[in-house]
């Protein structure tokens, strides 16, 4: 890659540094990139059609839901809808947040958007949620910030036979399933789309989860990765599609062994935590009794003062 370009070496040595310092991606990192996805010559260029292939995906076909993403929710604060819309030949792919407080004041361009992102979105919807869609209120014409003209909407969630309510008086977890439905219904139906959830699980219904993950293990094109607290997963995926975290910092990830076919994999999990017999030690055991006497403990030196 560097041959006799010395200059070269040194944009890599400052890229380097400047990738530590901002604890980012040596190859990916902003300042980097550009150096590692030139037009090379040399046998390099291999190399550097593979990193430009591997940043146009993240770039594009990669969503990352992080549980930040689920805590603005729990906090009734914000509606973040991942998305991603492809439309007259343009792509996006982002985060549409819309205030779940108050209504907000739109540009022109961001309330089409958002009436493009809702209208997909209730095409899923009042399947998983029978008889919800959610509407745009739109209030009229108001001036922004920056004294352009837009509009004053609210999200509002509608059911048969019942008033419209604000967006923000719906569960949590009906409000979580909204914020992701768009890059889920990508993700179903697109084979290069990845989608990563931390916590899928966290307010979502656990029935209601099992059939999500029964729907797309059996029908989704894309990648589905997630984890979750729930053990309803057990019941729902193939074995080998299911990874168990370890108390082994080292050895984080594996796959049980010794489990049959016509084990239930929930049991067997659960034997695992209790019995053993695991290459790792999956869950760090606790004493009941030691618990319970804590709790005691710290009761009587409350009362005590």
């Amino acid at each position: 890659m560097i041959e006799k370009d010395k200059e070269r070496k040194t944009d890599l040595i400052v890229a380097r540094k400047l990738a530590e310092k901002s604890n980012c991606s040596y190859i990916f990192g902003e300042s980097s990139r550009e150096i590692f996805c030139r037009n090379y010559e040399n046998n390099f260029k291999h190399y550097s059609i593979v990193i430009d292939s591997l940043f146009q995906f993240a770039l594009k076909d990669l969503f990352v839901i992080r549980n930040t993403h689920s805590g603005v929710i729990s906090a009734n604060f914000m509606l973040p809808m991942a998305f991603k819309i492809e439309q007259n030949q343009i792509g996006m792919k982002g985060d549409f947040a819309i205030s779940l407080t108050e209504p907000v004041i739109l540009q022109e361009e961001k309330k089409q958007l958002l009436d493009v992102l809702i209208d997909q979105i209730n095409l899923v919807l009042y399947t998983i949620i029978p008889g919800m869609e959610i509407k745009v209120e739109n209030y009229g014409k108001q001036m922004t910030e920056d004294r352009q003209e837009g509009y004053r909407v609210e999200l509002l969630s509608i059911r048969d036979g019942i008033l419209p309510i604000p967006i923000r008086m719906e569960s949590e977890g009906i409000i979580k399933i909204i914020s992701i439905l768009n890059v889920l219904i990508q993700v179903f139906g697109n084979p290069s789309i990845c989608l990563a959830i931390d916590e899928f699980d966290a307010g979502i219904f656990e029935y209601m989860l099992g059939e999500l993950l029964d729907i797309f293990h059996h029908s989704a094109k894309g990648q589905l990765i997630f984890t979750s607290h729930n053990l309803r997963a057990l019941e729902m995926l193939d074995r080998e599609s299911i990874m168990f975290s370890t108390a082994n910092p080292n050895h984080r990830y594996i796959h049980m062994k010794q489990i049959g076919e016509k084990n239930n994999f929930r049991d067997m999990y659960l034997r695992g935590i209790t019995l053993g017999g695991q290459e790792e030690i999956i869950y760090e055991e606790t004493d009941s009794l030691k618990i319970a006497r804590a709790f005691r403990k710290a009761g009587r030196k409350r009362k005590n003062g």
